[in-house]
């Protein structure tokens, strides 16, 4: 029982690490005209308690759409209306209509930041420590190691307490969502993952490995029988959940198509320049937007991500596993992100979270993995003036997990999991036998070529300082 104190410092570690990267500066502070996101965030308050809601997704002289226009579903829409409500009592100027753009203040700042902290304590947190307390065949310290490298992955905590944002909302309720259908609390986690689609519609990115699961899971009890009534309650918890965040919209069919048409841009194309998946890479040699017709882009995305995550969804609806639903939600995620249409670079998180959940299983590919991710988004974090916040962020969650996990001492086939794959190629080439090793390797240059890299980063960006 002593162990479960450990539990709470890890979860005090977690919260110390957010605010104190919340101190930082964030996106958007101090330039005009557009600002950035957290003017984004603060702009959507104004929006949402100012006026009614058929006119929240539409183009008026009170509600510029250029000027951060409302593009997240309508659970994000009621979200910034609860927080605009608490700031009319403290300061009305905050979210004034017209007047209050642009607006910058400490107090005003100190507000925001709470509220992306209580939303992680509301939603993220409790997720989080949940799942790791009810994972199986590891001891109570694993446990408690395990929610402390995922409380400190930086990635999150960057983009939500440095940037701003609130993914820790919709990433908490999907995992919210997992814990449910793991443990056969099938329409719980089914509603879970409904309000995590309704806060932001990226959470499409995991939509289908759920959807598989718990197909395979009617299949497993039969579709005449056990199985048939479960996919019933299955769909109609779905459509209940989706049709209460979305009555407000109903009254009108343009009200619905306008809100479609701005959760899914399409028109921008395929990427724009803040974006990072396969297509920038490939436009370097190939200019897809320049060359082919538009609704040819999108075919071709759709064709590639949907190949891409076919197998694995296949498996997982023949042998619905816990597992194995975690395995497919990093599969598909990752499909998604890299061959998807209009990918922001922030979409890695989307990826992360089902990482994270097996972190326990494959530390040392896990930890890899998390610690590219957040340095993939470094371009976007150095112009939020966020580089020292990354380079300790980095190395806290490096450190925890190195320790927790002894990750260079588990690069064994059977702990990669990769047995099955060396097994495959050594039919061909014998000698095949140093695939962990040339990992291990591989994963120590990253790391030291990326911590010189950051550190010559921070010496330069201090002695710039200096001089000024």
């Amino acid at each position: 029982m002593e162990k479960w104190y450990l539990m709470t410092a890890a979860v005090l570690l977690g919260l110390t690490v957010r605010w104190t990267v919340s101190l930082n500066s964030y996106s958007g502070a101090g330039k005009p005209p557009m600002f950035g996101d957290y003017e984004a965030q603060r702009h959507w308050q104004e929006i949402t308690f100012n006026l009614p809601i058929k006119q929240w997704y539409f183009n008026s002289s009170d509600n510029n759409l250029q000027y951060w226009g409302l593009d997240y579903p309508p659970l994000t829409a009621y979200h910034s209306f609860l927080c605009a409500y608490v700031a009319k009592f403290i300061n009305p100027d905050w979210i004034a209509l017209h007047t209050s753009r642009g607006y910058e203040s400490q107090a005003h700042k100190l507000f925001m930041r709470a509220t992306v902290l209580i939303a992680d304590l509301l939603i993220y947190i409790p997720a989080v420590v949940l799942y790791c307390c009810c994972l199986k065949e590891i001891s109570t310290k694993k446990k408690i190691a395990t929610a402390l490298c995922i409380l400190l992955y930086p990635g999150l905590i960057l983009i939500d307490y440095g940037h701003f944002q609130y993914n820790s909302v919709s990433l908490g309720f999907a995992l919210w969502g997992i814990l449910g259908v793991s443990y056969d609390w099938d329409l719980l986690g089914s509603l879970a993952f409904c309000l995590a689609i309704n806060y932001k519609q990226m959470e499409l990115y995991h939509s289908l490995p759920f959807f598989c699961f718990l197909l395979g899971k009617c299949f497993k009890k039969g579709l005449k029988g056990k199985g048939l009534v479960l996919l019933i309650k299955l769909a109609c918890t779905v459509v209940a959940s989706f049709i209460l965040c979305w009555l407000p919209f109903f009254t009108e069919r343009e009200q619905i198509l306008q809100v479609l048409r701005r959760l899914f841009p399409v028109d921008r194309g395929l990427f724009e320049d803040k974006v990072a998946n396969i297509w920038c890479s490939f436009s370097v040699f190939f200019k897809i937007r320049d060359i082919l017709p538009h609704h040819i882009q999108i075919m071709i995305s759709f064709c590639f991500t949907f190949l891409s995550l076919l197998p694995a969804c296949i498996k997982l609806t023949l042998h619905p596993s816990p597992k194995g639903f975690r395995f497919t939600l990093v599969s598909c995620a990752l499909s998604f992100f890299l061959f998807s249409f209009q990918v922001h670079e922030k979409s890695i998180l989307l990826v992360s979270l089902p990482v994270c959940l097996v972190l326990s299983e494959i530390p040392f590919m896990s930890t890899w993995f998390l610690l590219v991710s957040t340095f993939s988004m470094l371009p976007l974090l150095l112009k939020d003036e966020l580089l020292m916040p990354s380079v300790v962020t980095v190395m806290a969650f490096f450190i925890a997990s190195a320790t927790s996990f002894s990750i260079f001492e588990k690069t064994s086939e059977e702990e990669l999991q990769l047995k099955c794959f060396s097994t495959s190629v050594r039919k061909y080439f014998t000698c095949f036998t140093f695939l962990p090793r040339i990992i291990q390797h591989l994963l120590l240059r990253y790391i030291l070529s990326e911590e010189l890299k950051e550190q010559g980063e921070v010496i330069l960006k201090l002695a710039t300082l200096t001089e000024n």
